[in-house]
């Protein structure tokens, strides 16, 4: 029976054929699981609490000199805290493929064409590429309208968030 045909559910149940996962459909050569939506949900805001919190309090009070400074100033009080963002989690993602939220959720970060960890100019143009895909919202919401889950900045960079093995 060819790839592309609809399996029957008769055919599957008496295990003439066999019953694909949601990610082989996606992309049949890619042999990990990909990460649920769920997961990099819960990953993404356990790393808003770890990484960008402990940075947002440093800039609102330590450098900016309090909450209403950076009222007045919000543009830049926000490259003040994005920048060093995106600089921690590159660190974690060089070093481990994994930021804590992505550890706490047994995820990992690959790149898709060779299923190791990206290099650090990958990761790096990754990030930058999050912020921008953040900014234009589209980029967030493809994850959600997509079987593999992806983002546009895993598209650009041809990484994806797997499953820990």
């Amino acid at each position: 029976m060819g790839s592309k045909q609809k399996k029957r559910f008769r055919d599957i149940k008496q295990k003439k054929v066999s019953e694909e996962t949601p990610h082989s459909e996606a992309n049949p050569s890619f042999a990990y699981p990909y990460a649920s939506l769920g997961d990099k949900v819960k990953a993404f805001i356990t790393d808003s609490f770890m990484l960008m919190m402990p940075i947002m309090y440093i800039v609102f009070y330590l450098i900016m000199g309090g909450r209403e400074a950076f009222g007045e100033h919000k543009m830049l009080g926000w490259i003040y805290i994005l920048i060093p963002l995106v600089i921690v989690q590159t660190l974690f993602l060089a070093k481990t493929a994994q930021t804590p939220g992505y550890r706490a959720y047994d995820l990992m970060l690959i790149d898709e064409s060779s299923g190791e960890k990206p290099s650090f100019f990958i990761i790096l143009f990754r990030n930058l590429c999050a912020l921008l895909s953040f900014f234009s919202i589209i980029g967030w919401v493809m994850m959600f309208f997509r079987k593999d889950r992806k983002t546009l900045h895993d598209l650009l960079s041809n990484t994806a968030v797997i499953k820990k093995i």
